[in-house]
């Protein structure tokens, strides 16, 4: 072969080489958009308080998925959570406050047993529950 076509070889071989590099990197970077467009991730909170409850809610989208945003408060009948089936105690929609969204159920009587709050799925942001919470008074 003569020094001309092995430099055209060569040369076409690294510009494969760069496509495939190229490909590759795109491939990979599609789950990442297609995750970055879908329903953002939510966090919810409550914190037991004298008569009531309150908590925030969270999300990387806080104008669509926090702000706004319905909280149901739960009271837990059996040993584990069951939104279908637990008592609806009452609901409230997060607000700013702060540098958060805040939810509050104010006065809802001496109340014992275990609770939690819970946001439902919307198109824009997942669902969550928050853990349970005691109350004893």
């Amino acid at each position: 072969m003569t020094k001309s076509i092995r430099t055209n070889l060569s040369r076409r071989a690294r510009a494969l080489v760069a496509v495939a590099v190229v490909a590759v990197g795109a491939g990979s970077a599609l789950p990442t958009i297609a995750a970055a467009s879908g329903p953002a991730p939510t966090k919810v909170t409550i914190v037991p308080e004298n008569d009531g409850f309150y908590g925030f809610v969270k999300s990387t989208k806080p104008n669509k998925c926090a702000n706004g945003r319905k909280v149901i408060l739960l009271k837990q009948l059996g040993s584990t959570q069951s939104p279908r089936t637990d008592q609806k105690i009452g609901t409230d929609i997060a607000q700013a406050n702060g540098d958060g969204y805040m939810w509050s159920t104010g006065n809802t009587g001496h109340m014992k047993g275990k609770f939690y709050a819970r946001v439902k799925k919307t198109p824009d942001c997942l669902a969550d529950t928050s853990k349970s919470v005691k109350m004893t008074n």
